[in-house]
């Protein structure tokens, strides 16, 4: 999110107020030191519930509900389990989507992040299916989440603050869009790498 601060902050004040980059580089900037506090022994379910917690208490605007409600919602997909597999990829990102869904109240094609979630959690379930890696899956889903993103610029925001600008918000990027392509890209570098992702 540091890297790509900048840009999300360009692409927010184009249809948007403009927070968007700073609100998410503030909240993953509060995430990194507490995921060094985590107990030995600490689960996946464990780190996606510090990340909802703490995106929740620190990042403004709209994100932080939905992206908190997001690993929420992953967390307990999760709950359990000691390394997560494909399917497992699949099932969080699912949860995380339906998360972003119920709270946002935002469908396919209503110029959201979720343009980018749903592509990535079909993405997922597609290699889960066929016999993908966790890794594999990941990178299914960051590549499709990018798609997603790309696919918002003609779209006409149904959805948020950039709905308020009716036709005129077609030709830009869903900031939120691109910042899940960019949170699924980070993934899957990290379990392509052999870090936890």
């Amino acid at each position: 999110m540091s890297e790509h601060r900048i840009e999300l902050i360009t692409l927010d004040r184009e249809i948007g107020d403009g927070d968007h980059g700073e609100n998410m580089d503030r909240g993953f900037q509060a995430v990194l030191p507490k995921l060094d506090d985590l107990p030995a022994g600490s689960t996946p379910a464990d780190v996606l519930k510090l990340v909802a917690t703490t995106l929740i208490s620190t990042v403004g605007g709209a994100a932080g509900p939905l992206y908190g409600t997001a690993y929420l919602k992953a967390s307990g997909a999760a709950a359990g389990e000691t390394s997560i597999d494909a399917g497992g990829v699949a099932a969080l990102l699912e949860a995380g989507r339906d998360g972003i869904v119920a709270r946002g109240k935002a469908e396919l094609g209503d110029k959201t992040m979720v343009d980018a979630w749903t592509p990535a959690v079909d993405a997922a379930r597609d290699a889960a299916e066929r016999g993908a890696t966790a890794a594999e899956a990941l990178r299914a889903a960051a590549d499709a989440a990018a798609a997603g993103a790309v696919a918002t610029e003609p779209l006409v925001a149904r959805k948020g603050r950039a709905s308020y600008l009716g036709e005129r918000s077609a030709g830009h990027r869903d900031p939120g869009a691109q910042s899940t392509a960019y949170l699924l890209e980070a993934a899957a570098a990290a379990a392509t790498n052999g870090t936890s992702a």
